[in-house]
């Protein structure tokens, strides 16, 4: 086979341009946001354009959450700038997600909140059947999944775990079928398959393993079927962060799943892929290129950093301040923990990272013994995001953070035996913690990878 490149981005989140962001509701929204609302458009154009004008690839894979949140009008304009880049000459392939859909579709006015019109499940083929369904050589139309031969040897398994009414659910014994048929008849026709998904196969840094959302249900047994039949490469979204990660089946088999940051925020990057062969696949990062906005000055990636780390910071101020705000944020408000809540949150607004680690009986290295712990705390947060997160052993940060965490290793001794992943495996709180501080395997952004 000859070498193959394509791109991928995901979480485009498009907002059409005739719907409104706009008033005080809209700015209140976007203090616990991550991702840009507004703006999706002009980034959405701007990284379109990009990939119009590459001469590197003509394919264009685009994993899932297209539309901010099924807004018909969103994937209205968004359609129209699938069809620029297929009148550029360029092969586009979608796979649709949870924000695709109803129930939820809305817009800010002045006077706040509003329901606008969405579309179901059921109406993406028509908005999308040029972009990947009508080109199928196999398509299972209940769940939107098919595939589709990009080249010469070169085959792409798209898989959706939606249907109708429903969204992230686990495979049915039904579709995982056609997928095994799918794989047999790759094998057959001697084609190198590799696949799509919006929802994260693997976790994409050990910490999210805690929350169910963060990955496709029923996860391994997903990736050991696709593994030990000949697919070896997944590429995902969803979790907006970026990472590379690998498992190996217990039949011995590699399953790489390469996770792209969100188009329309912190990271905001793109990803061009060549198959060298059947066994190799080179993957290269893109930063998602400036757009047309009033940005203050900023180039795109401090804008959309400053928003993520906003987003952080207001956490954090709101559990001093407004303790039932930043609980709901986490996932439930408890009027009981409310006053913890708010104790932590002034702490966490004022300690130096000296004082945090002198209350462990830690001794902070003297380069950040002085800084202020919020910031460490968000530096944190946004790399597990950012990936490739630079605190590892021998660093300042990682050193200290790592001593803190070796003293809580009789608090984790018994954390490890009342807590599981999300799918129910045993975890090493400590492990787990060094390895979303500092990234001690393969590269989140640039890598070869062998994938037998």
């Amino acid at each position: 086979m000859k070498p193959f490149k394509f791109f991928v981005i995901t979480d485009t989140h498009y907002f059409a341009k005739s719907l409104s962001a706009t008033g005080d509701a809209y700015k209140e929204f976007m203090e616990f946001e991550q991702k840009c609302f507004a703006e999706t458009s002009a980034i959405n154009e701007a990284a379109f354009e990009y990939l119009a004008n590459q001469n590197e690839a003509d394919t264009i894979l685009i994993a899932g959450d297209l539309s901010f949140n099924g807004e018909k009008a969103s994937h209205e304009e968004f359609v129209g700038l699938l069809n620029k880049l297929k009148n550029a000459g360029k092969d586009v392939y979608v796979v649709t997600a949870g924000h695709d859909m109803e129930p939820n579709p809305f817009q800010y006015t002045e006077e706040g909140r509003v329901h606008v019109e969405g579309v179901k499940f059921s109406d993406l083929y028509d908005y999308y059947r040029d972009f990947g369904y009508d080109k199928a050589i196999s398509f299972y139309r209940e769940n939107l999944s098919y595939v589709a031969q990009l080249a010469d040897g070169v085959r792409l398994l798209v898989l959706c775990n939606d249907s109708e009414g429903k969204k992230n659910i686990a495979y049915t014994d039904e579709l995982l079928a056609w997928a095994k048929e799918q794989m047999d008849k790759a094998k057959e026709d001697g084609q190198m398959m590799f696949a799509m998904e919006h929802y994260p196969v693997l976790p994409g840094q050990p910490i999210l393993t805690l929350i169910g959302d963060a990955r496709q249900k029923e996860s391994k047994k997903l990736y050991t079927l696709l593994a030990d039949n000949g697919v070896h490469l997944i590429f995902t979204g969803h979790m907006h962060n970026q990472s590379i990660n690998v498992v190996e089946t217990e039949n011995g088999n590699k399953f790489y799943d390469v996770c792209t940051g969100a188009l329309i925020g912190c990271p905001a990057f793109m990803r061009l892929c060549t198959i060298e062969d059947e066994n190799t696949v080179d993957i290269k990062s893109i930063p998602v290129p400036d757009f047309k906005w009033d940005t203050k000055g900023k180039d795109c990636k401090t804008y959309l950093r400053d928003q993520f780390e906003s987003m952080i910071r207001m956490i954090v101020y709101c559990m001093e301040t407004n303790p039932g705000r930043s609980l709901r944020k986490l996932g439930g408000d408890n009027p009981k923990l409310h006053k913890i809540v708010s104790f932590v949150g002034k702490k966490l607004s004022t300690l130096t990272v000296g004082k945090v680690s002198r209350f462990f009986f830690v001794k902070a290295h003297k380069d950040i013994k002085d800084r202020r712990f919020i910031d460490l705390v968000v530096d944190i947060a946004r790399n597990a995001f950012e990936g490739d997160q630079p605190f590892v052993e021998g660093t300042p940060e990682g050193d200290t953070v790592l001593k803190v965490f070796k003293r809580l290793k009789p608090v984790f001794r018994i954390l490890n035996k009342k807590l599981h992943g999300s799918q129910g495996e045993a975890i090493d709180m400590y492990e787990l913690l060094k390895h979303s501080l500092g990234n001690y395997g393969i590269s989140d952004y640039d890598a070869t990878l062998n994938l037998r």
